[in-house]
């Protein structure tokens, strides 16, 4: 599903991430750990084609994906990839229907197909009754809720996701955590994790741990 061979990532002097081998399996759930600093969120920014790095090279579903141009890259992660930050970085204008349809009208896809799909979409994440609510009209886990079902609205192959519960209370955590392994069962899709949060490190079916920008093995 996902194999990055030799990755590196360099700031003028400042090298970040040391050569990065990874191999993650389809319908896998993997948490990356360590101290800030470590290049947890560089290798994910890469991993999710949002970055190019120094060297190295990166398959997701057999695609060599940094050989794409720009335009192209856009696209394959439009359609085969899903984000899931800290922050549910929805936008404050829209409602929890619009800001999930975003990246399929993005996708070319018709605003009847996108409000449909957004729509099973979110009321399978329980917020039914929260469709033409407002972010700022929503708790705390209900935005993180509607950032996932954005995150979900194209089908994609691989959900990565930066400290998604880092933001939440306890119990919005657990029930996010609890989320990713259900959707992972449903749908088959992997989810690639950073977190702080040793819980939903010990969830996943494997758990990475990075130091001075590499993976170390324990």
């Amino acid at each position: 599903m996902i194999v990055c061979k030799k990755i590196e990532k360099q700031y003028k002097d400042l090298k970040i991430l040391k050569g990065v081998d990874l191999e993650i399996k389809e319908a896998e759930v993997v948490s990356i750990v360590g101290s800030s600093g470590a290049g947890k969120t560089t290798l994910l920014t890469i991993l999710g084609t949002l970055d190019r790095p120094t060297a190295g090279e990166l398959l997701i579903n057999n695609e060599v994906v940094f050989n794409l141009n720009d335009t192209k890259l856009a696209a394959f992660r439009n359609q085969n990839i899903g984000f899931v930050f800290q922050f549910h970085q929805l936008l404050p204008e829209f409602t929890a229907l619009e800001n999930v349809c975003i990246p399929a009208l993005i996708g070319k896809k018709s605003k009847k197909e996108s409000e449909t799909r957004a729509t099973e979409i979110l009321e399978l994440l329980n917020l039914k009754d929260r469709l033409s609510h407002k972010p700022s009209e929503l708790s705390g886990g209900e935005q993180q809720r509607v950032a996932v079902a954005r995150a979900l609205i194209n089908n994609p192959k691989v959900i990565f996701a930066d400290e998604p519960s880092g933001n939440l209370d306890s119990k919005n955590a657990k029930e996010l955590h609890e989320l990713f392994f259900k959707l992972r069962d449903n749908f088959k899709q992997t989810f690639v994790i950073v977190t702080h949060n040793a819980e939903l490190a010990m969830m996943a079916d494997r758990k990475l741990e990075m130091k001075d920008g590499k993976i170390i093995l324990n």
